[in-house]
């Protein structure tokens, strides 16, 4: 097959994957494994916060008009009738010339309506009975947290379409989630191509070398929140990877495949797509590395053609995957960060398309600074191990010097924050 190749623009690349209509599934989980998923329902709180009136303190519950004439020359005398902690409710209201010894966080009695701190209190025993003075007038609702005074019941508390991080975890344990709707998880199935492809375990031969590809984009798509499915390796063969892919298309709701998808003899991908019908939404980008990277569908479904030189594949897998995964999980944002920071080094080559140079962000002298994560060429993998964003690079630009402000796209929210820095 002999396909046209006329190269599109990054941006437009991305617009015509995200174009196209991803399935949301629902499940119901475990809060015990809901961490991390993307909520498929909205969260809103069940009850008040807090459900009661509490203490903040520690101290004495009482009525605020039994010390209208307390002063420093004629303290206020009271009946402690009880005491109560956390959990635990007063047996009866109190009345006028009464108090509870009360803890933090407990129940305010009824017919009380403020709290007086220990601190401000002394107590004292006579015939049996125990006592508390104070000194100081005290004001309706002082020192007491109302019921609902955090949020009230009916309260939208989380979006749907947010991820569940540990302070949305603990809402759905404050509020009875103990099962909660999340987005599945997209099973997007990987086919490394080549027959020069070793497993990880096989020595290494004449003319081959090991499959990292399938470990590294099985890794980005767990990264990503889906669940990768690896389907095994395909040699150059086309009746064997259009069987494989044609299979393999009704078990996955995505596929990728690595290598295949360049111009030379033995890239069958191009003649997989023709057979199965598929539609070519782009087989090249006027991007480096990557440029041969090709996207179709079938029946609304996606098969990403990855480069099969491991630097080149992890980029088109950030740029294009990633955010149709995320558009699959229902994310409200499905793209990665950008962020503007300063080359920390000279990068001279031309650039006649957009590059994406593997960086590796850092914190200097309170700037974010980039710095290439080593050898920047399709083939290289050590560089991907320093990787935790791209550099980018635009494209009619003849080469950037130390000092230059470039974009970084982050491939991950915490990258660059190894450094703890606060102004304090």
């Amino acid at each position: 097959m002999n396909l046209h190749r006329e190269p599109i623009p990054v941006a437009e690349a991305v617009k015509r994957v995200l174009s196209l209509e991803a399935e949301n599934y629902i499940e119901k989980v475990k809060i015990e494994n809901s961490y991390d998923r993307i909520l498929a329902e909205d969260i809103v709180a069940t009850h008040s916060i807090p459900p009661f009136n509490k203490s903040p303190y520690d101290g004495f519950a009482i009525n605020s008009e039994s010390t209208n004439d307390a002063s420093k020359t004629s303290p206020v005398h009271l009946h402690v009738i009880e005491e109560i902690g956390a959990g635990h409710r007063a047996s009866r209201a109190i009345a006028p010339g009464e108090a509870v010894r009360i803890m933090t966080g407990a129940e305010i009695p009824e017919g009380a309506d403020c709290v007086a701190m220990f601190e401000i209190c002394q107590t004292y025993e006579a015939e049996d009975k125990s006592y508390m003075t104070i000194k100081r007038p005290m004001e309706k609702r002082q020192n007491i947290i109302e019921q609902g005074s955090e949020t009230k019941k009916g309260t939208l508390l989380v979006e749907k379409g947010t991820e569940i991080n540990p302070g949305v975890k603990a809402l759905l344990a404050t509020f009875g989630y103990s099962n909660v709707q999340v987005y599945r998880k997209p099973v997007v199935g990987v086919f490394a191509t080549g027959t020069e492809l070793l497993d990880v375990d096989q020595a290494l031969e004449p003319g081959k070398i090991r499959n990292s590809n399938a470990y590294m984009v099985t890794a980005q798509i767990e990264r990503s929140g889906a669940e990768p499915l690896y389907l095994g390796k395909l040699a150059d063969e086309f009746d064997r990877c259009y069987e494989a892919v044609s299979e393999a298309l009704n078990k996955v709701d995505m596929l990728i495949t690595t290598g295949g998808v360049s111009v030379g003899d033995y890239d069958l991908m191009p003649d997989v797509y023709e057979k199965l019908g598929a539609e070519v939404l782009f087989n090249k980008i006027a991007m480096r590395p990557g440029s041969v990277t090709t996207v179709a569908q079938v029946n609304g479904q996606l098969m990403f053609g990855l480069s099969g030189n491991p630097s080149a594949c992890y980029v088109g897998f950030e740029l294009y995957v990633y955010p149709y995964i995320q558009k699959s999980l229902n994310k409200t944002e499905p793209y990665h960060s950008i962020i503007e920071g300063i080359l920390g080094t000279d990068i001279m080559k031309p650039n006649p398309f957009t590059r994406f140079i593997r960086g590796s962000v850092a914190y200097e002298k309170g700037k974010v600074t980039v710095h290439p994560a080593g050898i920047d060429k399709s083939a290289v993998v050590t560089s991907l191990a320093h990787t935790n964003a791209f550099i980018i690079l635009k494209g009619g630009t003849r080469g950037y010097q130390k000092g230059d402000e470039v974009q970084v796209l982050l491939l991950s929210p915490n990258e660059g924050s190894q450094f703890f820095q606060i102004d304090a």
